[in-house]
């Protein structure tokens, strides 16, 4: 018998199997010896589970304090299919309770996945009877959801969270970032079957709480002016309103309204968008206070200066009137602004020319957007002096051809209310921590527009508009108020022209006038009556009042001469002869 084959098979056996001992050898050295740190943490790793935690978002708050709107925490329902026993009788039960249709549901429970959503941030009610049924693969867990303690007040202006706790639209979404904090992690071991290990590891990084924003805004005024302003635009049947309520010295808003029309008889809603910043509109005659400030400044005409004004004057080819006919009258520019004409601003604007008439509306902050820097808002739209037409210098002094917002708008009369300086309006006071530090936002020094003495002649004349002119039913008693109204009509929808019997009108307006504490801008789309004196005036009066009231400003504060001891006796015995309201 041979052995040497087989001798020579378990020679090579032998080597084959000293040289495989020598590999698991040199393996397990590698794993337990040189790279034993990295494998421990490899194999930690297989164990450790992180969980996001999400952070709470911030407030947003009025400037005293007051909750508009906050985060509250729900239950949402979702399923893990996989794991879900009968997906029939599971939808079944949870139809009802969700009222969510039954078909829709099965088809959610029976998806390819191991998590969907079922219903997000249900009533504590809905999530009891969800608990209840106890059904196999449908859990709750906890998420936060916006509320408004207030309803919708100022509802456009502070926007809304998506269902991911994500800003989309007005406050919530310029200041999304600040809100939403930084999410925390929580680090917990699991054993092979998923469970907690108790002396396992279990590190926690806790989420830092959004800053809360704190607005310029008074809810108490805001209360009132959404209130006034719905009140009018049911009782003059228009289509939308907005009011803005200020103080020029600051820019700091104080309210903000857009509101529109109720269907069927329903009370005025919150507008869909912060309509006040993002919708520009033909101011008509509240822009002849940009025309007249700029022929005064530089130094064309004067209060007293008189003008021969008919009541129709042609430009071009197109004939301008004033809204009364009248005889030609020997009007001082006090007068015309009282009388809100049309044809005495053109000859006012011709004098001016083209070119500081565009100076001047972009000076008073009318073709730019403002800082506000708002979600979607609008600069103005101002034609460039090379395209203007044969007409244009006619149109742009008494408001017409030019579109502007109604924040822009009501940033022209705060420049006269405060000394010619213009100062950009302010809705946010500033950002609070969570440990309470307030960060005040830079804010816009501002830039001087015209001198405080031609400042201080158009505020008489917009006293006169008030005390004997177009705007009397602005008046405010025991308080001096100084203002214009106006009328303007409806540009068509992407089209040349303007629509038939469509007006949008107006008012803005400062008070006391002597030391303006308080402005504020209303504007009413397609009202009826549609003039501005009529319908827009009484608003501003209305809010003008509640608001010295809030903020307790006196009618004539200390050191300063009542504006209308002699200013409003002067206009009154220019025997104007003037109607209520009527431009």
């Amino acid at each position: 018998m041979n052995l040497t084959v087989p001798r020579r098979r378990l020679v090579a056996l032998l080597v084959a199997m000293a040289v495989a001992f020598a590999g698991l050898v040199w393996r397990l050295a590698d794993v337990q010896v040189v790279s034993a740190e990295r494998y421990a943490v490899f194999g930690e790793s297989q164990r450790l589970e992180s969980r996001v935690l999400p952070a709470d978002r911030g407030s947003i708050l009025d400037r005293n304090g007051a909750e508009l709107a906050i985060s509250l925490n729900r239950q949402t329902v979702w399923a893990d299919p996989s794991l879900v026993t009968n997906p029939a009788a599971a939808a079944l039960a949870l139809a009802p309770v969700l009222n969510l249709d039954q078909e829709d549901l099965y088809g959610l429970l029976t998806e390819d996945t191991e998590f969907v959503y079922l219903a997000r941030t249900v009533e504590d009610d809905v999530a009891t009877a969800v608990r209840a049924l106890d059904l196999a693969g449908v859990f709750l867990q906890e998420e936060p959801e916006r509320f408004l303690p207030s309803g919708t007040l100022a509802a456009p202006v502070l926007g809304e969270v998506g269902s991911d706790d994500v800003g989309l639209s007005g406050l919530e979404l310029q200041y999304d970032k600040q809100l939403t904090g930084h999410p925390g992690e929580l680090l917990v071991e699991k054993d092979i079957a998923g469970n907690d290990i108790a002396a396992g590891t279990r590190q926690l990084q806790p989420p830092e709480r959004g800053d809360n924003l704190l607005l310029t805004i008074d809810q108490a005024m805001q209360y009132e002016t959404e209130r006034v302003l719905g009140e009018q635009i049911v009782s003059s049947h228009a289509k939308a309103g907005i009011a803005i309520v200020m103080d020029p010295r600051t820019g700091e808003i104080l309210a903000l309204a857009n509101l529109d029309a109720g269907k069927d008889g329903t009370p005025p809603t919150p507008s869909f968008d912060n309509m006040a910043v993002t919708r520009v509109y033909e101011p008509g005659s509240v822009n002849k206070v940009v025309t007249i400030s700029g022929a005064v400044e530089e130094g064309i005409v004067e209060g007293d200066t008189r003008l021969s004004v008919p009541d129709n004057y042609k430009v071009a080819d197109v004939v301008f009137q004033d809204d009364e006919h009248h005889d030609p009258a020997y009007w001082s520019v006090d007068e015309i602004m009282a009388e809100s004409s049309n044809v005495g601003t053109i000859m006012i604007g011709q004098k001016l020319g083209k070119d500081r008439i565009n100076q001047y509306l972009n000076q008073f902050g009318l073709a730019d957007q403002t800082a506000l820097d708002f979600p979607g808002e609008s600069g103005g739209i101002l034609p460039d002096p090379d395209d203007w037409s044969g007409t244009t210098i006619a149109t742009l002094p008494i408001g017409q051809g030019v579109a502007v917002t109604a924040l822009q708008m009501i940033g022209a009369y705060n420049t006269i209310a405060n000394g010619g300086t213009y100062v950009a309006p302010r809705l946010v006071k500033g950002l609070v921590d969570p440990s309470g530090k307030v960060h005040q936002p830079d804010v816009d020094k501002g830039h001087r527009v015209v001198s405080a003495e031609t400042a201080a002649a158009v505020s008489k004349m917009l006293v006169g508009a008030v005390a004997v002119g177009t705007g009397t039913a602005a008046a405010v008693a025991n308080y001096t108020v100084a203002g214009k109204t106006g009328t303007a009509r409806k540009p068509k929808d992407n089209a040349l022209g303007y629509q038939d019997g469509a007006y949008v009108a107006s008012f803005a307006g400062f008070v006391p006038a002597s030391a303006p504490r308080l402005s504020a801008i209303v504007v009413l789309d397609e009202p009826t009556p549609y003039y501005g004196g009529l319908v827009s005036a009484p608003v501003f009066s209305k809010l003008a009042a509640a608001g010295t009231r809030l903020f307790d400003i006196p009618p004539h504060p200390t050191g300063d001469a009542p504006l209308s001891s002699s200013s409003e006796r002067d206009l009154a015995a220019g025997s104007l002869g003037l109607s209520p309201a009527n431009a």
